[in-house]
């Protein structure tokens, strides 16, 4: 089955940031001026506004592939959905520092950074616009009791920030440009997965 782009939208918490989650260094650079973003990034086997699943053993996989990304500072994301899989660096507006499961919730805390589309995400930001956040991967999908079901071949790519409103209509299921799994990860990110899944199988 041809991998499809798959694209899913949350709020963040009201305001930007939830409280109380900042640790001495990020209230620092909030006081310095830096903006911090947090919310719920996805959740697992919930049916969600694009009528999608996604079964929690797959999505607990990708999380554990995404913090490497996290831990070597490239976990970056886009201002606004782009229609392919690859993360342009001169659209990236934000980095995503921290991710922690809360019941099926994935959560996160979300830099936003200095660049031209950072920028342009500040001001909304201050402007006080309400912002989601919206996760970008490529993957087949299966019918299955009325639930599109993601299936084991998803791979998260990143978390982008959108406007998007959050009705079914809104969000679109696109295809990819290409049969073949775009190489968006290199060598290291590849062995890595592999010994993921190999672990997850024992």
């Amino acid at each position: 089955m041809k991998k499809r782009l798959l694209r899913e939208y949350y709020e963040l918490c009201e305001g930007g940031s939830c409280p109380d989650i900042l640790t001495e260094a990020e209230k620092k650079f909030v006081a310095n001026g830096g903006i911090i973003l947090s919310g719920k990034l996805q959740e697992a086997d919930a049916r969600n506004g694009n009528g999608r699943v996604y079964p929690k053993k797959i999505l607990e996989r990708e999380m554990k592939n995404y913090q490497k990304l996290i831990d070597e500072k490239r976990a970056l994301g886009e201002l606004d959905h782009p229609d392919d899989s690859v993360i342009n660096l001169k659209n990236c507006s934000h980095m995503i520092m921290e991710i922690s499961w809360k019941g099926p919730e994935v959560h996160g805390k979300i830099k936003v950074l200095d660049t031209p589309s950072g920028k342009i995400l500040q001001e909304l930001v201050k402007a006080g616009v309400k912002l989601g956040i919206s996760s970008r991967g490529l993957g087949s999908v299966k019918e299955e009791k009325g639930d599109t079901i993601v299936e084991d071949d998803f791979q998260l790519i990143c978390f982008d920030m959108v406007s998007e409103p959050s009705t079914n209509d809104a969000f679109m299921l696109q295809e990819s440009k290409s049969h073949k799994t775009p190489n968006i990860f290199n060598k290291a990110d590849r062995i890595n997965r592999a010994l993921n899944d190999i672990l997850s199988d024992e």
